[in-house]
């Protein structure tokens, strides 16, 4: 039987449904398919995305590609990343109970823990394809800033200790050139210091040839949780402005379901997690003496049908941007560790990737998890985002008649 005249008769409807769903656009059906048997028949095609004309493969629908994960934590953006086809090749995350999470989570045994200032990127930092860090963010937070003025330090890019994180980002990027940059922080960043932070940054980026794009994202269309936080993502001009502008564009979500508490809430968390008569009582007392002095300062009491205020990397201390009201119940409660993850959105379908059927297992002390939830980004986010960036890669990198990628 001659190429020709060869079909596929009597496929499952589940197959067919399979295909429409993960063939990316910019790309027809048929050709999908014929990729997906080369890639079958050509084990070799892992190799980086830009290094090579390559046939891709589809690793839950979407193209590969290689990613490196700085300021690792627990792995928001390894979640996302690997979720739209994006394999990890360095991580690198130097707080200790972090790596037990991370390390667990993802089965990855070979996280660097070094300080990364100390870090020889070319010589250790493998080549990737997307850059991903989401930076600590500390040094430009509106919270951050007024605890170190009040303890008269220095914020910003002069913090003698995370200030200049952002520039070894950059010598990483002198040392690899990847082709995408992915970057995270607070949305304070673009007001700290009257602007002149953020100018710092475009420059820096934009002198190396990238084109820049950055928009504020609230997690609230994912998550019931009111999260904002900035997001940048830069292409090498050299890869993608060839022959047309990049025209990315952020997601814009219109979710008319309301996500609510009430989605992430256990049935019957443990009373453990209630707080004390002492601890209620205080955090009453401390909010009735803001609200005499005109301050907004207290704590944030939630029903199930409520969106949380932003958790943050303290509430192990008392929870009280984040209080439920649980019925029976004296006093109101924390979350419980599994609620904060699921708060910021590491769904079970992420720890399924990697092997864990029932979610992500909690191997860290509860102080420690909580910590660890309040500094991380929502994976989920995340997601919708990189899918964007895999759509910028199709439209400019693919070749649709020959189903390989043009690269540098």
């Amino acid at each position: 039987m001659s190429n020709n005249n060869l079909h596929i008769r009597d496929l499952d409807p589940n197959d067919i449904m399979w295909i429409k769903q993960n063939t990316p656009s910019g790309i027809s059906q048929n050709q999908f398919l014929k990729n997906i048997i080369s890639s079958a028949r050509e084990e070799e095609f892992r190799y980086s995305l830009f290094s090579k004309p390559i046939v891709p493969s589809y690793l839950y629908g979407k193209l590969p590609f290689k990613f490196i994960d700085l300021f690792a934590g627990i792995g928001g953006f390894r979640c996302a990343l690997t979720s739209v086809g994006g394999k990890c090749v360095f991580s690198s995350e130097w707080d200790k109970y972090a790596n037990i999470t991370y390390k667990a989570w993802y089965g990855d045994n070979d996280v660097n823990t070094e300080d990364i200032r100390t870090i020889d990127a070319k010589r250790i930092i493998p080549d990737h394809d997307i850059l991903c860090a989401g930076f600590p963010c500390q040094p430009f937070s509106i919270a951050g800033v007024s605890k170190k003025k009040s303890l008269g330090r220095k914020h910003g890019f002069e913090d003698e200790e995370q200030g200049n994180l952002f520039e070894k980002i950059m010598d990483i990027v002198d040392a690899k050139r990847p082709p995408i940059l992915f970057l995270e922080n607070v949305k304070n960043l673009k007001s700290h210091d009257k602007g002149n932070t953020w100018r710092r940054i475009k420059l820096e980026i934009e002198k190396r040839n990238y084109i820049l794009f950055s928009q504020v994202i609230d997690a609230r269309n994912w998550v019931p949780q009111h999260r904002e936080r900035i997001f940048i993502v830069c292409f090498d001009r050299k890869t993608f402005c060839k022959k047309q502008p990049v025209n990315f564009e952020f997601p814009n979500p219109q979710n008319n379901e309301q996500i609510l508490l009430k989605n992430i809430l256990e049935t019957l968390p443990d009373e453990k997690y209630m707080l004390s008569d002492k601890l209620w009582q205080y955090l009453k007392d401390y909010a009735a003496k803001h609200k005499a002095k005109g301050n907004g300062f207290g704590f944030g009491l939630n029903t199930r049908n409520d969106v949380s205020r932003t958790m943050s990397a303290r509430y192990y201390k008392d929870g009280a941007e984040i209080l439920i009201h649980q019925d029976g119940w004296k006093n109101p409660r924390r979350l419980t560790p599994r609620e904060a993850m699921f708060l910021m959105g590491f769904q079970n379908r992420y720890a399924e990737f990697f092997g864990h059927n029932n979610g992500f297992p909690q191997v860290v002390s509860d102080t420690q998890a909580y910590k660890q939830f309040g500094n991380s980004v929502v994976p989920l986010v995340v997601e919708e985002i990189a899918k964007n960036i895999v759509e910028i890669m199709v439209h400019h990198l693919l070749d649709e008649n020959t189903g390989r990628l043009l690269v540098r």
